[in-house]
């Protein structure tokens, strides 16, 4: 005799179980509803006493949403007494836990659209844009209090500024806003975002302004800073940290020669262009951007030669620290990567109604990715700058084994090297 087989509808009892649930939550806060109103006029429906408080006048309904879907409450309304009920806030229409999804998904870089999608497959109901716009200034707040909080990391060595530009409607028009954007390793070798915020342009009033609010909150001790070639920056960072160095970004730096060296050319000025930076002191590193220069101008590329003649002694200040540090300090490819996840955030967003809003959520999501492994990971290890820096152009001191093995090998595997053409 064959046996039967049961099947079961896997869909069916989802949504049974889901009701099943929602029913339970419902039923439950309407009986602690119930429950808070017989303690509040000390008696229950019905009940004729002497310590009665006031009397019941039946109920209104009122709609919640919470994470097992929308219930219906049935609120009493008493008379002679007021009924402030401490299960559920006055005019809150949604489980706190449900607004807390809300922001995060926002924050997070989901669409207003997509987050409408979510809400009505969760919770069975739609939340508008509106709303949404409303839970993020509530997340605005402690945002806030972040970007202004105090600096505690002691001193900051290393600092890291750039600028992204986004785009906002002003009067009908769109423009672009500049976010200025900090970070920072700390004398204990940790990253750390010091902060952002808004300038209409990368000018020197900007900068300045967005260095004294960074001064203001605790930054000190800072030695060297790195960034791309921006005028007003640099003017800014002679004015408020007269102490500190400059290094100009060394990929910024490639990007602009490479703005004026035919594309066929590109690769090959590249690798001559590294050859520059793989030098073991700044000594070195000068004597080979001469030949360079001059390689480049028999090549006829006195543009690009001109280029590198008259800003490569920017990009050799990390020679005057610690090897160790070299290769952390001569790009600004650490706060590259932050700019890369605030476009993928902001990107959904296309244009800011202000320039407020769009702080906000780069600060949203810095303050996201500060909390993350990226902060707790250490960067550097900051012993060797404790200790007086000797002079690097020693060759003992070599800024890493790897890359110098790397170097070695361009050396004899590369035509470029072999033909012996730059030396």
């Amino acid at each position: 005799m064959s046996e039967k087989i049961v099947q079961l509808n896997e869909e069916v009892i989802k949504g049974q179980l889901k009701e099943l649930v929602r029913g339970s939550v419902e039923e439950t806060l309407n009986e602690l509803l119930e429950a808070e109103a017989e303690k509040l006029t000390q008696a229950a429906r019905y009940e004729r006493n002497e310590q009665r408080q006031g009397y019941r006048s039946g109920h209104y309904n009122r709609n919640l949403t919470t994470t097992s879907g929308d219930v219906t409450l049935k609120v009493p309304k008493l008379k002679g007494i007021s009924f402030d009920t401490a299960i559920i806030e006055r005019y809150r229409r949604r489980e706190s836990s449900v607004e807390e999804a809300l922001i995060e998904m926002y924050l997070a870089g989901v669409s207003v659209r997509r987050v409408e999608d979510i809400t009505e497959a969760l919770w069975g109901s739609k939340v508008s844009p509106s709303t949404i716009s409303e839970l993020s200034k509530k997340a605005y707040v402690h945002i806030e209090d972040w970007r202004n909080r105090p600096l505690q990391g002691g001193r900051y060595p290393y600092v890291y500024v750039d600028g992204i530009y986004l785009r906002r409607n002003w009067g009908g028009e769109f423009e672009n806003v500049a976010i200025l954007v900090a970070i920072a390793v700390n004398e204990d070798g940790y990253r750390e975002v010091l902060g952002a915020a808004e300038g209409m342009k990368e000018d020197k009033a900007s900068w300045v302004s967005f260095f004294q609010w960074l001064r203001g909150r605790g930054l000190d001790g800072v030695k060297l800073v790195v960034g791309d070639k921006c005028l007003g920056m640099l003017e800014a960072v002679g004015e408020v940290f007269p102490e500190a160095r400059y290094q100009r970004c060394t990929v910024h730096f490639y990007r602009n020669v490479f703005s004026v060296t035919p594309r066929s050319k590109v690769k090959l000025v590249a690798k001559m262009l590294k050859a520059i930076h793989a030098q073991e002191s700044k000594k070195a590193a000068r004597e080979k951007a001469k030949a360079v220069v001059e390689e480049m101008r028999s090549m006829k590329l006195k543009e690009a030669a001109k280029k590198v003649e008259n800003g490569i002694e920017e990009t050799l200040t990390y020679c005057d620290f610690p090897s160790e540090h070299w290769t952390r300090i001569r790009t600004n490819n650490v706060i590259e990567r932050l700019n890369r996840e605030i476009r993928r955030r902001t990107r959904v967003v296309g244009s800011f109604p202000d320039g407020n809003s769009a702080l906000m959520l780069v600060c949203a999501r810095l303050r996201h990715v500060a909390g993350t492994q990226w902060g707790n990971k250490k960067y550097m290890n900051m012993k060797y700058l404790e200790s007086p820096l000797e002079n690097t152009s020693i060759a003992g001191r070599l800024h890493c084994s790897g890359q110098r093995l790397q170097i070695n090998l361009h050396k004899i595997l590369d035509p470029f090297w072999l033909s012996g053409s730059v030396k």
